[in-house]
């Protein structure tokens, strides 16, 4: 039964080292240059040693398993001269040769001993010593073995014995064991099955050796488990010895307990599955675990990727269920060391850290000026990460320069404090809640804290620009109202200033009395309807778009330069358009205003309406100075860019604006030195209602 039990063992490892050395012969098929010319007899070691471990596990007999060993030394000692030869040694060292010569010749012999011995019948006494004879040869080629692997990797210089480590090391496993095997063999005069059922597991080491030799990157074949799989498989052999342990006391104590043992085991069971509930969900527990798994199996304290990626994702998350920034901060630095909760200290108005935000930690006090504005300069120009029991003992580091307010201290629960700085300007703090397994900071946890900090106060400071930057937007839209606002004054003012110095010189004459009432009439209205236009300057908009003939309003702007020669209507055509009449006057005035400002007194200025298309379209032709295509394509149409001395610089923004707001477009063309030309399109009356009847008719359909 021992035997069978040894032999089932032996089949289990004969069978796996058979599978693996062949796996990895085929995958090193493909790969014979990295052994260089040793290549092609490696592979066919392998596949010689699969057939080994094949005839063992199958049990075919002596000789069949004599004779694939035997096999399998040869190979192995030919792929050993071809790794001599790969650096030249075979013809500098003189006894390589006649020690191959001569293990080849033993394995031979016994080859010849064992078909010898397999064809004639003996006594048990010939027998044994036949064995004797078997095992002497082993030895003999296993020990030659070990000596050329040694000399092999010995002898060989410095820069190859990187690449011939692995193979020598597995060979060296291979035959050591063979060694040992046999050695056991000949003192016991039987043959070791113990012993025997491992030779596949000795198989197996060679394969994984040659399997690191062969990887291209040999740190590709490290093990690296992650702290999660450790931890996890960690705590499950924890259980399971747990188990085995409770399993064992148990049958223990039944075997002691005499006539109580029944009641005594049921009660171990109880007390023993009590303790494992309490304990064994315990955060300190896991927490202890993690710590100790974290000194004892890995370089580093912390998985870098996977802190990195748990960052982003907590200071990163968006969307209506997500926590405020202020809370996302703390709990980004919070997690990391399995801390409860936190507090984060933000700049105030005078300069001082007051309360922004607090993560699962509303029951502790604190004070309107959490940290005084005298105690920032130290932790902004060192960046200083203060542990709490430290300072607390008196043994912080700095101690002297280091000023922490009393409600921190006074509250034990207060565990770190680290400063959020930003190209050297505190931007906030943030206050750890104790770790149920407090513990001592370390370099590794500080330096790890000061890049956290930095990127969480990088997303802090940007943050406070995009709000700056929203609220400047906003005092922008107001300072933007206004100057529209003062452009419109100025030109009613310069109307009333013309009218006044006018109205001295020819007030006595009726004409004049009479174009005064109508201009102070137009003014009149261009007030009231920049009172209404207040509200929606900031976005171009117009009060109405309504139906009116273009013709109108070509007039209106005429009358408006009526005294000018230099103005001249070249065309007009009787088209009704769809826009809004003030707001289209004030756009033609200000072109012709802007083009006669641009030309020399004689020049004329001409202002025409025609049809192009589905749009009326107004253009207002001078030959004046002109524009650069640059001053047209960057700064024309810029707010509060002007070419004039006392100029606001909205005119022709303005003026674009409130075309857009009736759907039509303000296009330029410009030559310096030639004139300037621009051209107002608006869209006509019937092309708006034929846009209308097709809204309506899709509307219909859906």
């Amino acid at each position: 039964m021992v035997a069978g039990f040894w032999g089932t063992i032996g089949l289990a490892f004969d069978l796996t080292g058979a599978i693996a050395l062949a796996t990895l012969a085929i995958w090193l098929w493909p790969r014979l240059d990295r052994f260089g010319n040793a290549g092609v007899w490696i592979v066919s070691a392998l596949f010689i040693t699969a057939a080994w471990c094949l005839a063992v596990a199958s049990a075919s007999g002596v000789f069949v398993s004599s004779v694939a060993e035997s096999a399998r030394n040869l190979a192995w000692l030919m792929v050993i001269y071809r790794l001599f030869a790969s650096d030249g040694r075979h013809a500098t060292v003189a006894p390589i040769r006649p020690v191959l010569l001569a293990l080849a010749f033993v394995e031979l012999l016994h080859l010849g001993v064992d078909f010898g011995l397999s064809r004639v019948a003996f006594d048990s006494s010939v027998g044994r010593v036949a064995f004797e004879f078997n095992v002497m040869f082993r030895l003999l080629v296993t020990v030659g073995g070990l000596v050329l692997v040694h000399n092999l990797y010995a002898g060989a210089p410095r820069e190859v014995r990187g690449e011939l480590r692995w193979p020598a090391t597995g060979l060296a496993v291979l035959w050591a064991f063979d060694l040992n095997l046999y050695t056991i063999a000949y003192l016991a005069a039987r043959w070791p099955v113990e012993i025997a059922a491992f030779r596949g597991l000795a198989a197996m080491v060679l394969t994984a050796c040659f399997a690191m030799a062969t990887a291209g990157n040999r740190d590709a074949l490290k093990l690296r488990p992650s702290r999660a799989v450790t931890f996890q498989t960690f705590s499950l052999l924890v259980i399971g010895f747990y188990l085995v342990a409770m399993v064992a006391v148990a049958q223990w104590l039944s075997y002691a307990g005499g006539n109580f043992a029944r009641l005594i085991e049921l009660a171990f069971l109880t007390l023993a599955s009590a303790v494992a509930l309490v304990v064994l969900p315990s955060r300190s527990l896991r927490g202890w675990l993690k710590v100790i798994l974290a000194k004892h199996f890995f370089q580093h304290r912390y998985d870098y990727r996977e802190e990195w990626l748990r960052f982003t994702r907590t200071i990163g998350s968006r969307g209506q269920t997500s926590q405020p920034l202020g809370e996302r901060v703390v709990q980004s630095i919070a997690d990391v060391f399995e801390s409860p909760g936190g507090l984060l200290l933000t700049p105030g108005d005078q300069g001082d850290l007051t309360l922004a935000a607090r993560w699962n930690w509303p029951e502790i006090e604190v004070p309107a000026v959490a940290f005084p504005l005298r105690a920032l300069a130290f932790f902004e120009r060192t960046g200083f990460i203060a542990d709490l029991d430290d300072t607390r003992a008196g043994t912080a580091a700095n101690s002297s320069d280091l000023e922490v307010p009393r409600w921190l201290l006074d509250d034990n629960r207060a565990w770190a404090l680290i400063p959020l700085v930003h190209y050297e300007r505190l931007v906030g703090m943030v206050v750890l809640d104790r770790a149920q397994l407090a513990r001592k900071f370390d370099w590794e946890d500080f330096d790890l804290l000061r890049v956290i900090g930095q990127q969480v106060a990088s997303y802090l400071s940007e943050n406070a620009s995009q709000e700056a930057l929203a609220e400047s937007s906003r005092f922008e839209d107001f300072h933007r109202r206004i100057a529209f606002v003062m452009h419109d004054i100025k030109n009613l003012a310069s109307q009333f200033s013309l009218l006044a110095r006018n109205a001295e010189l020819h007030a006595d004459k009726p004409a004049f009395r009479a174009d005064m009432l109508v201009t102070l009439r137009n003014s009149s209205e261009k007030l009231n309807a920049l009172i209404a236009r207040l509200s929606r300057y900031g976005n171009g908009a117009v009060d109405k778009l309504e139906q009116l003939p273009a013709t109108d309003v070509l007039e209106t702007v005429m009358d408006r330069f009526r005294s000018n020669p230099q103005v001249v209507l070249a065309e007009k055509r009787e088209v009704a358009i769809t826009g809004n009449r003030h707001s289209l006057e004030q756009v033609l005035v200000h072109l012709v205003q802007n083009a006669l400002d641009a030309s020399e007194p004689e020049s004329p200025v001409f202002l025409s309406l025609t049809v192009e298309g589905l749009h009326a379209r107004f253009e207002v032709l001078d030959s004046g100075c002109g524009m650069s295509a640059d001053f047209v394509r960057n700064r024309l149409f810029k707010p509060f860019v002007s070419t004039k001395s006392g100029g606001f610089g909205i005119g022709a923004f303005e003026a674009r604006e409130l075309v857009r707001a009736m759907r039509g477009r303000l296009d330029v063309e410009s030559r310096e030195g030639l004139g300037s030309r621009f051209i107002v399109y608006v869209p006509l009356a019937a092309a708006t209602d034929v846009y209308q009847n097709m809204s309506s008719q899709d509307q219909k359909v859906a």
